[in-house]
C-alpha cells in the first residue's frame, strides 16, 4: 500500500496524489480511491479537497463554540457552513482542479470522512453525495454541502452511538469525472450473510449506480465462486433507472421489465454478460489483495469499460462457520437458544462464565465428557463477534459413567429434590444476599457481592449432577412402557400434567387477565401505556390499587426470572420490566379465558392409557400410574431447577449496576449502565472508585467508547449462522421447515415477535413467529395458534409448553424469522415439522 504523505497541509490536490497513509487528510474514500488508482485499477480521474480546508471553513464559521455549546442542534452547525461559505483561496483552488478535468465537465462529488470506511466503522451513506454536478460555481456549492452534511442528524446520531465526538471527525471531499454508466452496482468480495469467503455477490441496475445503493430498484443478484465461475443470477425488477440530467443533477425513470428472465445460470436477458461479470471478478480479487481483507465495491460500466469507483472494507462481516458434527451441532442448537442476542463484555465474564452454560460444562465434565460448552465465544476487541463450537471428547472417566448413572438414580429421587439440603442452602445464600443494602456497602464489600451470587450456581450444578440421572431413567421408562403398549403418540400429552413452576407463573397471570377480562375499566386504564406511564399509573391511580397489589406480589414471586436469557445480567429481570408482565397479562385478557387445556389433555391421556387392555388389572395400572406419575416428577424437577437457578440473577444484576453508579459518580462512566462494556476483572483490578487513578480511569474510558463502537457496527450482524445448527429438511413446497415439537395443524397469521417489547403485537389465534423463547415467552401460547422458533428442540420450554397447551409447535427451524412474512397467512403442521402459505397448503391438502 502506498506510504507517501503531502510534505504540509494542501486545500486541494489531485486524487492519485494519495494513499492509505493519507486518511487524516483525504479521508476514507479518497485514500482508498488514491490506493486503487496506484494499483494501477480503473478509477477516475478527480482531486480531493482535504481536511485542511474543511479546517478553514470550520474555523471561519466558528465551529468550535458551537461544539462547546449544548444548545446548538445540527441544524445550527449546518447553517453556519453554508452561511459562511467557501474561503476564497480555497475556491479559487477548487475551480483550477476542476477545469483540468475539462471544460465542465460533469464530475461526482462525494463526501470523504476521516472516520469514513474504515474497519469496524463503514460510516456508508452518513455523509452526502452529489451526481452530475456541473459547472465550476456548482463544484464549489456541493464541497460546501458536503461539509455541511458532516452534521445531518443521520450523521451525528451516528457518530454518537460510537462516542465519536464532533471535534474529532474531519471531511475531505472527492470530486471525480463522472462515469455516465449503463450499468452500474455493488459488488461484495465475501457474503455478507454467512461470512462465506469464497463467493463474490455482486448487485446490478441499469444507469447509475445511485438506484442500487440507495434501494430504488431490485437489482439483478449474480454469485461467482472467487474465481469467476457463475454459480447463480436472480433476475431484478428494475423498477428505477437513474441517469444522468441535461445541465446537471440526475433524473428519475420508471421503467419495468416487460418479461422476467428465468435466472439461474443462463445469462440470457441478464444486465450482465459473462464478459462483464469475468472483469468485475477480477477486479474484486485484485481489490481484496490489495487490501488484505473483504471490500465493498461501487462499480459502473460504461461503454463496455469497467470502472471502480468506491471501496471500502467490508465491516459487521459474520464469521464463516465451519461444518459441524452432530455433537457440535447440539451444542450449537442449545446455545443459540441461550445467546439470542450479543452478549456484553460484563456478561461474557460474569453470566456467561459462571451461569447456566458453565454449569453444562460442570455435569458434562463430571460424567467424562471434557471441553464441552467452554470456549465458545470468540471475541475481536473485547466484543463477541461470533459462537463458535468446541469439539468434546471422551476421558477414560466414562467408563465409569453407567455405573455413576446408576447410583445416582437409586439414591437420588426427583420427586425429593427440593426437599435436599443444598436447596435450602442455595435460597438462604440468595436471600441473604438481597438483604444486603448494596449503597452502603463499603467498595470491597460491594465486589464481593457479585461473586457471592456467581457461585450459588454450584448449589445449582451439583444439585442437577445428582438428580438428572434418576429424571433420565423415569423418562426413559415412561417411553419404554407406552411404547410396549403401542401408546407412544401419548407421551407428550402424558408429560403435559407435570405441575411447574413455569405452569404456576402462566396460572397467576392468567389470573390477572381474568380479572381484567372481568372489568373493562382497568383494562382501558393499562392500555396503551409506556413503561414510565406504567409505573405512575398503577402507584397512582386508586382505581387500580388492588390490581396493581396483585401484580406486584406475582413480580415478588416470579419476577427473577430473565426477560432475554439466564445467560444475560446485561438484560433485565422481569421484576425490573412491569411492563412486559403488563403487556402479556393485557395480551391474554384480549383472549377468551383458558379452560384448563393442559391438564384435560394430559387427564384425558393418562385415561386413555389405563383403557389398555393390558392395564385393566389393579396392579398393571397401579404401575401405569407410577410411571407416569415419575416422568411428571422429572420434567418438574428439570423446569423447577431451571426457574431457581436464576434466583440469584437480580442481586447479580443490582450489584453490577450499583457498581456502575459509582463509576459514573467517579467521572469514568456516563451512566452505570455503561458498566456492561467492562469486564470482570476490570472492575476487580479497582481498588477505590472514589480514588481511581487517572490513567486507569482513562484506560476504562477508552476501552467502553472502543467496544461501544464495535458493539454498534455488529449490531445487524449475528453472532451465528442458525441454518448451521438447525439445517432445513428437503421440503420444496414449505416456507420453513424444523424439528416437530407439538402434533397438530394450525392456520393463522403470522406474527413475527422478536422480543419481550413485541408481546402485545400478537393477536389471539395468530401464528407466534419468534428467533428464541424462554419461559418468559411460555404465557404468549394461550394467546397462540401455533409456534414457531428459529432455535430450540423438543426438549426446550416452548415446546413443552406448547405440548401442555395442545398447540401445533415447530421448533429449530433456523430462517423462520426471515422467510416466514408478518401477517402472512401460513399453516403448522406441528406434527411433520413444515410450514407452508396457507393457500398452498390448501390447494396440497
Amino acid at each position: 500500500m502506498g506510504t507517501r504523505t503531502t510534505s504540509r497541509p494542501v486545500a486541494v490536490a489531485p486524487l492519485a496524489g494519495f494513499g492509505s497513509a493519507d486518511l487524516p487528510v483525504v479521508g476514507g474514500k479518497a485514500a482508498h480511491l488514491g490506493e486503487l488508482m496506484r494499483a494501477g485499477l480503473p478509477v477516475p480521474q478527480g482531486f480531493v479537497v482535504t481536511t485542511d480546508a474543511y479546517a478553514q471553513a470550520a474555523q471561519l464559521a466558528g465551529l468550535q463554540a458551537l461544539f462547546t455549546d449544548p444548545a446548538a442542534t445540527p441544524a445550527a452547525l449546518r447553517e453556519a457552513i453554508l452561511s459562511t461559505g467557501m474561503p476564497k483561496d480555497i475556491g479559487q483552488a477548487v475551480t483550477a482542479a476542476y477545469r483540468r478535468l475539462g471544460e465542465n465537465v460533469p464530475v461526482a462529488v462525494r463526501s470523504s470522512a476521516t472516520a469514513e470506511d474504515l474497519p469496524g466503522a463503514a460510516f456508508a451513506g452518513q455523509q452526502d453525495t452529489y451526481l452530475n454536478v456541473v459547472g465550476a460555481d456548482a463544484v464549489i456549492d456541493a464541497v460546501g454541502r458536503c461539509w455541511a452534511s458532516l452534521f445531518t442528524d443521520r450523521a451525528v446520531d451516528y457518530r454518537r452511538q460510537r462516542l465519536i465526538t464532533p471535534a474529532e471527525v474531519r471531511i475531505a471531499v472527492v470530486v471525480q469525472v463522472m462515469v455516465e454508466s449503463d450499468t452500474a452496482g455493488v459488488m461484495f468480495t465475501a457474503d455478507p450473510l454467512s461470512g462465506a469467503r469464497d463467493r463474490i455477490l455482486i448487485d446490478a441496475g441499469a444507469g447509475l449506480g445511485e438506484a442500487v445503493v440507495s434501494g430504488l430498484v431490485t437489482p439483478d443478484h449474480y454469485v461467482l465462486e472467487t474465481g469467476g465461475k457463475l454459480l447463480e443470477w436472480k433476475p431484478g425488477r428494475g423498477e428505477v433507472v437513474i441517469r444522468p440530467a441535461a445541465g446537471g443533477g440526475v433524473a428519475h425513470e420508471a421503467a419495468t421489465r416487460e418479461t422476467a428472465p428465468a435466472g439461474g445460470t443462463d445469462l440470457h436477458g441478464a444486465l450482465l454478460t459473462a464478459a462483464n461479470l469475468a472483469s468485475l471478478a477480477g477486479h474484486a480479487r485484485t481489490i481484496a489483495g490489495h487490501f488484505g481483507r473483504p471490500q465493498d465495491i461501487e462499480w459502473a460500466i460504461a461503454a463496455g469499460k469497467t470502472w471502480i469507483v468506491q471501496a471500502r472494507p467490508m465491516t459487521a462481516l459474520p464469521e464463516p462457520t465451519a461444518p459441524l458434527g452432530r455433537f457440535r451441532r447440539l451444542q450449537g442448537a442449545i446455545l443459540a437458544e441461550y445467546l439470542p442476542v450479543r452478549p456484553y463484555p460484563l456478561d461474557v465474564t460474569t453470566q456467561v462464565a459462571h451461569g447456566p452454560a458453565e454449569m453444562m460444562h460442570g455435569i458434562t465434565e463430571y460424567f467424562g465428557l471434557e471441553g464441552a460448552f467452554t470456549n465458545y465465544l470468540r471475541e475481536q476487541d473485547g466484543v463477541v463477534v461470533a459462537l463458535v463450537l468446541p469439539s468434546p471428547r471422551p476421558t477414560p472417566r466414562m467408563l465409569l459413567t453407567p455405573a455413576k448413572l446408576a447410583r445416582k438414580a437409586r439414591r437420588f429421587k426427583p420427586a425429593s429434590w427440593s426437599a435436599d439440603p443444598r436447596q435450602a442452602a442455595f435460597l438462604a445464600e440468595v436471600h441473604a444476599l438481597e438483604s444486603l443494602e448494596l449503597a452502603a456497602l463499603p467498595w470491597a464489600a460491594l465486589l464481593d457481592v457479585p461473586a457471592r451470587a456467581m457461585a450459588t450456581q454450584d448449589y445449582c450444578r451439583d444439585l442437577r449432577i445428582d438428580y438428572l440421572p434418576g429424571s433420565g431413567l423415569a423418562l426413559a421408562r415412561m417411553i419404554v412402557f407406552t411404547a410396549v403398549l403401542g401408546r407412544r403418540k401419548l407421551v407428550a400429552d402424558l408429560l403435559g400434567g407435570a405441575q411447574t413452576r413455569t405452569e404456576d407463573s402462566n396460572q397467576a397471570l392468567a389470573r390477572l387477565a381474568d380479572e381484567l377480562r372481568a372489568d373493562p375499566r382497568l383494562r382501558e386504564a393499562l392500555t396503551g401505556l409506556d413503561a414510565e406511564q406504567v409505573s405512575l399509573a398503577l402507584s397512582q391511580d386508586p382505581r387500580l390499587a388492588g390490581f396493581a397489589a396483585r401484580l406486584e406480589a406475582f413480580l415478588a414471586e416470579f419476577g427473577r426470572r430473565e426477560t432475554t436469557s439466564p445467560l444475560l445480567v446485561s438484560a433485565p429481570t422481569l421484576a425490573e420490566s412491569p411492563q412486559i408482565v403488563l403487556g402479556m397479562v393485557l395480551s391474554l385478557a384480549g383472549a377468551p379465558a383458558a379452560k384448563g387445556a393442559a391438564n384435560s389433555r394430559s387427564a384425558a391421556a393418562l385415561e386413555n392409557l389405563l383403557e389398555h387392555r393390558l392395564l385393566r388389572g389393579p396392579r398393571l395400572a397401579k404401575l401405569a400410574r407410577a410411571r407416569v406419575q415419575a416422568a411428571r416428577e422429572a420434567v418438574a424437577f428439570r423446569e423447577d431447577t431451571h426457574f431457581h437457578f436464576t434466583a440469584a440473577l437480580p442481586v447479580l444484576r443490582r450489584s453490577l449496576l450499583q457498581i456502575g453508579a459509582r463509576l459514573q459518580k467517579a467521572g469514568v462512566l456516563h451512566e452505570p449502565e455503561e458498566v456492561f462494556h467492562l469486564r470482570w476483572e476490570e472492575l476487580t483490578g479497582i481498588f477505590d472508585a472514589a480514588a481511581i487513578p487517572a490513567g486507569q480511569a482513562e484506560r476504562l474510558r477508552l476501552a467502553i467508547r472502543a467496544r461501544t463502537a464495535k458493539r454498534a457496527e455488529l449490531a445487524g450482524v449475528p453472532m451465528f449462522n442458525a441454518s448451521v445448527f438447525f439445517p432445513a429438511a428437503a421440503a420444496s413446497d414449505a416456507l420453513a421447515t424444523g424439528t416437530p415439537a407439538g402434533s397438530g395443524t394450525a392456520t393463522g397469521i403470522a406474527r413475527i415477535i422478536r422480543d419481550a417489547a413485541d408481546f402485545e403485537r400478537l393477536g389471539h389465534g395468530e401464528i407466534l413467529v419468534c428467533p428464541y423463547t424462554n419461559p418468559a415467552w411460555t404465557p404468549l401460547f394461550r394467546r397462540a395458534a401455533a409456534v414457531v422458533v428459529d432455535t430450540g428442540s423438543v426438549a426446550s420450554h416452548a415446546a413443552i409448553v406448547a405440548r401442555e397447551y395442545g398447540i401445533p409447535a415447530v421448533m429449530g427451524t433456523g430462517n423462520g424469522t426471515a422467510v416466514i412474512s408478518d401477517g402472512e397467512k401460513v399453516t403448522v403442521d406441528g406434527t411433520r415439522g413444515r410450514i407452508t402459505r396457507a393457500a398452498q397448503a390448501a390447494a396440497t391438502a
